[in-house]
């Protein structure tokens, strides 16, 4: 769940996520080192003035800053493909739901079942704009696909803690594969400015162990 005033991300609720958290730290700690030495190289050159002389015709310090920013940069490309082509696997999936977008709503179909299929309006009075009067429930540890469009201008469904985002664009249906590590309630926002209350499009994610899942598909 999200936290006020919270300078951290949300606890990974995803193996993607999951994923991005990692690469995350990753980055960081290649930021920090490029902070240190750089802060480092710095302060030498304002204490000793030597420095500038040993350091401006000398051909190992060319090999070496031409060398160590190649490498730093592989070292951030080479994770960064990985996790892109893990996001975009088209993996098998046991369930798929559709989300459309409205201005400004959210509507849900589980066109698996009989075409069951709600609308999801914020409700008034929550605190933080987070909560909806229908939520969407999902099962966990299942393998799910969403299909994603729009009736009118171009949304974003956005669930931080799922390391999800994803462009709901009229005319055109995009895609993305999701399998839920725990159960509890998640939220999210739409990401895309689409109009004067595109703040006010809040998500809702009800996760639910599978079993009371499919013992729920009786009332749909």
């Amino acid at each position: 769940m999200p936290v006020w005033s919270s300078m951290f991300t949300q606890n990974s609720n995803s193996p993607m996520m999951e994923n991005l958290l990692f690469f995350h730290d990753h980055i960081m700690v290649i930021l920090i080192l490029v902070l240190m030495i750089t802060g480092l190289m710095g302060i030498m050159s304002l204490i000793q003035d030597s420095f500038y002389i040993f350091s401006s015709e000398s051909q190992e310090m060319e090999i070496f800053w031409s060398t160590l920013p190649s490498i730093i940069l592989l070292m951030i490309a080479v994770p960064s493909l990985k996790l892109l082509y893990f996001m975009e696997e088209n993996s098998f999936s046991s369930l798929s739901f559709k989300v459309i977008g409205h201005q400004w709503y959210w509507s849900y179909e589980y066109s698996e079942f009989s075409m069951f299929g709600m609308d999801s309006f914020m409700i008034s009075d929550c605190p933080r704009n987070l909560m909806t009067d229908n939520h969407l429930v999902l099962p966990s540890l299942t393998p799910l696909r969403f299909l994603l469009t729009s009736t009118d201008v171009i949304h974003s469904w956005t669930v931080p803690s799922m390391g999800v985002k994803m462009d709901a664009v009229p005319g055109r249906i995009n895609q993305f594969y999701l399998n839920i590590d725990r159960v509890g309630i998640s939220s999210g926002q739409c990401s895309e400015i689409c109009g004067m209350n595109h703040s006010f499009m809040p998500i809702t994610l009800s996760i639910i162990p599978l079993s009371d899942f499919i013992s729920s598909l009786g009332s749909l």
